[in-house]
């Protein structure tokens, strides 16, 4: 971890059982288990709701696990951010080491329980989606280049595929096509964010995009990112996890994305400070649903099938 201090408490702090259960990130963890659950039900085989419920659970705490550890990792610079100083490390309400602890148990739980009630590969899968997360992309891309967040994104992408693995016990084009809208759609979710949130940065000495190139350059990678993903999430409506409703869904939101892309790729600086950026904060939002609405509709389509509503 690099030098720059962070908060620590000044006293004695009776630390909640809700400090520790924020060190796992609970907002990442649910997309993480909402993702493999479809990769899992979207999987053409079938699974013992126990042995289902057990590895999404397990899966879970290994998306916690990487949290914790990238939160120890990361709390210099989290003290520094304001929208990150209230974690609670750079708070004082937990000490780093027990998060590192805390981290590295839950990461050997999971992948260990996951290889009993699932398979090796999907454990194997989990365990390298920690380590990417955790050592790749915290401890090494984050703070060394501008493509961390690109590269980087591969970490969030791997659930749906462990779930799929779950289930199927191996890959496959559909498993690997759920990865690639997750990897595409990170880095314009994040570079909007970097517009708006760069100040925190600059202070935090992350080299994103918005530091590195400026902003000018970051409204064109959104713009060009965000074509590719239009393209790709239309294509998978045409695959064996597509069908109609995801194909109606898709076009839908890559029409409203797409054009919340060019809004922001068009607008001058100045008008984005002028109404404190106003657009760019509205396509973050978007973003927001649109991961959410794409696996919903995937979930759907696989709901359907067995009615013979679901598919082409």
């Amino acid at each position: 971890m690099s030098d720059v201090s962070y908060n620590t408490p000044t006293g004695e702090y009776d630390t909640q059982l809700g400090d520790y259960f924020a060190l796992l990130k609970p907002r990442v963890m649910s997309l993480v288990v909402f993702t493999a659950l479809v990769g899992l039900l979207a999987a053409p085989v079938g699974v013992h709701p126990v042995i289902a419920f057990a590895s999404i659970l397990f899966v879970a705490i290994g998306a916690g696990a990487s949290g914790a550890l990238n939160m120890w990792w990361d709390a210099d610079i989290d003290g520094v951010m304001r929208r990150t100083a209230k974690r609670p490390i750079p708070s004082g309400r937990v000490p780093a080491g027990e998060a590192l602890s805390l981290g590295l148990a839950l990461s050997g739980l999971s992948v260990m329980m996951l290889a009993l009630s699932a398979n090796l590969l999907a454990a194997g899968l989990l365990a390298f989606t920690i380590f990417f997360y955790a050592v790749v992309y915290s401890m090494w891309l984050k703070r060394s280049t501008p493509q961390n967040i690109v590269i980087g994104g591969a970490a969030g992408a791997f659930p749906p595929v462990i779930g799929w693995v779950i289930a199927t016990g191996s890959f496959s084009v559909e498993a690997w096509l759920m990865f690639a809208l997750i990897f595409m759609w990170t880095p314009p979710h994040f570079w909007a964010l970097a517009l708006f949130m760069k100040s925190d940065y600059d202070d935090a000495k992350v080299p994103m995009l918005t530091v590195t190139h400026g902003r000018k350059s970051t409204r064109f990678h959104i713009i060009a990112y965000t074509v590719l993903l239009a393209v790709l999430a239309v294509a998978t409506g045409f695959t064996a996890i597509g069908g109609p409703l995801y194909l109606a869904v898709a076009v839908v939101l890559n029409l409203a994305f797409l054009k919340g892309a060019v809004d922001i790729w068009r607008r001058p600086e100045e008008t984005a400070i002028a109404d404190d950026y106003r657009v760019e904060k509205k396509f973050f939002r978007l973003s927001l649903w649109y991961l959410f609405a794409h696996f919903g509709a995937i979930l759907a389509e696989a709901a359907l099938r067995p009615f013979g509503m679901g598919g082409w």
